[in-house]
């Protein structure tokens, strides 16, 4: 009987197929990959006309925010500045009518998120009109 043992073979690993899938996915991503230069892209703000586009309607709601970001809803103040008070204080004050026209009066320097958030739950309540009330810059 013959008890000598063989060396063992050292397993090898076939790179090939491994550098196909790496170039596959290279160009995969480099195909699919949107270049956008962000900081070239110009933004015109939209003035506000001179002449009112909408009449005074006693059946209209108005969120006021102030600089601290505090809300006023039909000049009434609300006692946090949490999503959940305002969305109770508008479904309290409007009483189901989603119809009525909404404006929102922000400070110039109230945070852009309060007066989003004020957007958000207003169409999340159903509201279709709302306007965002503006100054005429003067010519001086």
């Amino acid at each position: 009987m013959n008890l000598i043992t063989r060396p063992r073979e050292e397993p090898q690993v076939n790179l090939t197929s491994l550098i196909d899938v790496v170039l596959l996915l290279l160009v995969f991503f480099m195909v699919t990959t949107s270049f956008v230069r962000e900081s070239s892209v110009t933004v015109q703000l939209p003035e506000a006309s001179p002449e009112p586009t909408a009449t005074v309607d006693d059946n209209r709601l108005e969120i006021t925010i102030t600089a601290s970001g505090d809300y006023y809803v039909d000049n009434r103040p609300l006692i946090n500045k949490q999503r959940q008070t305002l969305t109770r204080a508008l479904e309290q004050i409007a009483s189901g009518r989603q119809g009525l026209a909404l404006t929102i009066v922000a400070d110039a320097d109230a945070s852009h998120q309060s007066v989003i958030t004020a957007m958000d739950v207003a169409g999340k309540l159903g509201f279709t009109s709302i306007s965002i009330a503006t100054l005429q810059p003067s010519n001086d």
